[in-house]
């Protein structure tokens, strides 16, 4: 499938890559954007169980050891609490990249809420949010959870975790409207799922395989 690349994914490959360089360019100079329109967003459908199965996963190199970024010190943007993906090993993550503002992160946002209430209370199974756009804060991010009714973990991404994950896995991980989502399983190994909106069943299909597993 042939990716797009929006205007925003494209602002924020430039700003963790001035980051890097030490660059101290403005969150408005960083980013000057504007809602994807529906067509720039998306012109694919949702993608079947079995394509998602089919799917690329991170290369072998990328599942060998464990990225930095899982040990990357993140704020629970609910409770204030420290936390790194870390904490989780044993247990099957799965993992949102988006953005306040991106409508089609929100709709994903929803299948993963119906995820949740499909699996019931399970104690191995954690959702994480990660929001990439620089110029959102913690602060907002708690009110968008609560006003959403979305309970699951959260968290800004620093630039360098950002940067690394669009290293990884590609650069449409920066791209929120493309609803980038990765699977991380009981051994710390990351598989991303296709992009494009997911509906509750085909996260379950995709999941339940790992959530089987044992350590």
């Amino acid at each position: 499938m042939k990716t797009q690349i929006t205007l925003f994914s494209l602002m924020l490959l430039m700003a963790v890559a001035l980051t890097a360089c030490g660059g101290t360019s403005t969150p408005a100079v960083m980013m000057e954007k504007e809602t994807p329109t529906a067509d720039v967003m998306m012109e694919k459908e949702t993608p079947t169980a079995g394509a998602m199965m089919n799917d690329a996963t991170a290369s072998p190199e990328a599942m060998m050891e464990s990225p930095a970024w899982y040990s990357a010190s993140l704020t629970d943007a609910s409770t204030g609490q420290a936390f790194t993906v870390n904490d989780f090993k044993g247990k099957v993550l799965l993992v949102e990249t988006l953005a306040m503002w991106c409508s089609n992160c929100k709709k994903q946002q929803v299948q993963v809420k119906a995820l949740h209430t499909l699996l019931g209370e399970r104690d191995d199974f954690i959702s994480l949010g990660l929001d990439i756009d620089p110029n959102e804060n913690a602060a907002d991010l708690k009110g968008y959870v609560e006003s959403n009714g979305f309970d699951w973990l959260y968290a800004v991404a620093p630039l360098d975790v950002a940067r690394e994950i669009s290293t990884l896995y590609g650069d449409q991980f920066l791209n929120p409207p493309s609803t980038p989502m990765l699977v991380i399983d009981r051994h710390g190994a990351a598989h991303p799922l296709p992009f494009g909106i997911k509906s509750a069943d085909e996260l379950l299909q995709f999941i339940q395989p790992f959530l089987d597993g044992a350590m």
